[in-house]
């Protein structure tokens, strides 16, 4: 584990994403494919800022936090501290929400490294604070949902509206858009939740619930197989995980992970595992498949919620952060698997013993037959 909560002059990290450029976006030498994006907060000396820094992939650890890549402030005072990243998924582009509304930043190389320019956020610049930003998998769409429980559909990034809710929700609690980037799903802080359908622009249904129960988190499976809908369930003094069939938005069952009360839930890139933080700083890595806890981190935010976990594109590495601790990188203790050069040379492997077997069991056989 690495921590990443004694920053120095600058402020604790408030919100991190991960950014992995496209393969054709030409990078220069030197700087690594796979980047975190960092808000931090004012301190006394420093404003509030936006860090883009280099990941490690083989230490599991950021190359050096004290000389980011990049670095732009977002303002002046803390109203300006960024509350949550996302990254469009072709990783050019950041979408941060801050008190008073969203700011938009470019990811670009030029001049042999990484900047990070400010462009025009006219629309979504005054909106007031928002809690949830979401991009569509196919990087067509983008949702906002604010406290004041108003949701914004549109499409990117020309930013023409596809809907304009002002009473999606009480508040927004989290929110979150299927794989196949069709629906979306949002939840309340007064325990409801609802399904949207993004191409129409129009609620679709509102999940099910008992008078005693409270959906909080909600996450699309993501590994392309049938899909379902994850969801955190409050049923009295039990917290629950349960699994929505999204094809009649049916419950399918549900399970405990933890005993204690969830504060944020987050999914791998490739649908394989959940994760789940708690309010007093644990996390827990669940397997999807078979729906099992595969890694448990205990006091990684000592005594704080966990606010967010982002799960690394490439590696079984997640960031978690809290208010209190700033952001911590963990790696997963959980079964390494294969990637596709050693699955080859495993074949090559069998093909060369197999040849050789071959071999030998033929020069023997024409020893033994002759008179």
């Amino acid at each position: 584990m690495a921590g990443t909560g004694g920053e120095g002059a600058v402020g604790k990290v408030t919100c991190a994403a991960w950014i992995r450029p496209r393969d054709d976006y030409g990078g220069p030498p030197g700087v690594s494919r796979l980047l975190v994006a960092f808000g931090r907060g004012a301190t006394a000396s420093s404003p509030p800022l936006v860090d883009l820094l280099e990941f490690d992939a083989k230490a599991s650890a950021l190359a050096s936090e004290s000389e980011p890549l990049a670095r732009v402030s977002v303002g002046e005072d803390a109203a300006d501290t960024l509350r949550a990243i996302a990254v469009h998924p072709g990783g050019r582009e950041l979408v941060c929400a801050t008190v008073t509304g969203c700011r938009f930043f470019n990811l670009v190389y030029k001049d042999f490294g990484v900047h990070l320019i400010s462009r025009d956020a006219s629309p979504l610049q005054s909106i007031g604070p928002q809690k949830c930003l979401a991009f569509s998998t196919d990087g067509a769409k983008f949702a906002v949902g604010g406290e004041d429980g108003h949701l914004r559909i549109f499409h990117w990034p020309s930013l023409i509206t596809i809907l304009d809710e002002p009473k999606a929700h009480k508040s927004f609690r989290d929110m979150d858009i299927s794989l196949d980037s069709k629906f979306l799903v949002s939840s309340s802080t007064d325990g409801s939740a609802r399904i949207w359908n993004i191409d129409e622009g129009s609620p679709l249904t509102n999940l099910t619930r008992a008078s005693d129960e409270k959906i909080e988190y909600c996450r699309f499976s993501r590994d392309g197989a049938k899909p379902f809908l994850f969801c955190t369930l409050v049923k009295g003094h039990d917290v629950l995980t349960m699994a929505v069939d999204i094809s009649n938005w049916k419950r399918i069952g549900y399970k405990r992970f933890s005993a204690k009360p969830i504060s944020t839930l987050a999914i791998s890139s490739d649908g394989k595992y959940l994760a789940l933080g708690n309010r007093d700083g644990d996390f827990c890595a669940v397997e999807v498949k078979k729906m099992e806890v595969a890694h448990w981190s205990k006091k990684v935010h000592l005594g704080f919620p966990v606010s967010s976990i982002e799960f690394c594109p490439s590696e079984r590495v997640v960031i978690s952060t809290s208010h209190q601790w700033g952001a911590e990188i963990t790696k997963l203790d959980v079964p390494p698997e294969w990637k596709v050069w050693q699955i080859w040379l495993a074949l090559l492997s069998l093909f060369v013993s197999s040849a050789v077997l071959f071999y030998a069991f033929f020069t023997h056989a024409r020893l033994n037959l002759r008179p």
